[in-house]
């Protein structure tokens, strides 16, 4: 099983449109960040994990293959505002979505075409189910761990994926929440920035303290701004066995054990 990262800048993507910093004028692909998305793949599965704005040209860069699952972290437009162009991909067979109750409730209000019992033709055949904290499931073979974290106040999911987590948009995570990732070896973490506080995101110091909290080996940043820097000399600040995620980045997720049950 791999993680491949569709996307890792921030709400704004990077380049900042109107914004002339080095990072902003780079040519370096390393330094150019769709808004964030993943995905996770075995021979059998492949699981969208977010569904942002930029998915079409996200999903343009990887084989046409069926899509299983869409996890959802929260209801912010950086985070759903591809749903509809999930379409192409129906021709596979329904997709289904996974979201808490509060973002299920709102996908319903915000998309009511695409997630409605009288569909018209050409909509994306979607299928939404709620999914809490601490209640694993299962898409195919993969078992997935959904866990709280705290955007600023709005609880939103993080999911785990055997020895890997896939955390974005956090900002705080409750004692017992925290203790769902334990015996997580590699993190992906959203740390936003060097310097200025984030009423709802981490910094990178806190990400990489969180980090070590949880006895990570490896970890990769994700969700960050033109604010860090250029890729290659941002990089060098960072201390070992952490990493700026970048787009296209793939990665084996050590110790997989497909749940058959």
């Amino acid at each position: 099983m791999k993680l491949r990262f569709l996307g890792t800048g921030t709400s704004n993507g990077v380049p900042v449109l109107g914004c002339n910093c080095a990072v902003c004028q780079s040519n370096d692909s390393k330094d150019k960040r769709y808004r964030t998305s993943a995905l996770i793949e075995t021979d059998n599965t492949r699981i969208m994990l977010d569904c942002g704005p930029d998915a079409r040209m996200q999903l343009l860069q990887v084989p046409f293959r069926p899509i299983n699952a869409v996890l959802i972290s929260h209801i912010h437009y950086d985070h759903v505002a591809g749903i509809d162009d999930l379409r192409p991909f129906c021709q596979f067979g329904d997709i289904d979505v996974y979201a808490n109750s509060s973002t299920a409730k709102a996908l319903k209000q915000t998309m009511p075409y695409c997630f409605t019992d009288e569909l018209y033709p050409g909509v994306p055949r979607l299928n939404l189910h709620t999914i809490e904290s601490g209640k694993a499931f299962n898409v195919n073979e993969v078992e997935i761990l959904p866990i709280k974290v705290y955007h600023g106040k709005l609880p939103i999911l993080a999911y785990r994926f055997g020895e890997v987590a896939y955390i974005t948009d956090m900002k705080t995570i409750d004692d017992a929440e925290k203790e769902l990732l334990k015996g997580v070896k590699v993190l992906v973490v959203n740390g936003l920035r060097w310097e200025k506080e984030h009423h709802s995101h981490q910094l990178i110091n806190e990400a990489i303290a969180f980090s070590k909290s949880i006895g990570a080996e490896k970890t990769f940043l994700t969700h960050v701004t033109h604010e860090i820097g250029v890729h290659v000399e941002a990089s060098k600040r960072l201390p070992n066995n952490v990493y700026f995620a970048y787009d296209g980045l793939e990665f084996e997720i050590p110790n997989f054990h497909p749940n058959h049950d």
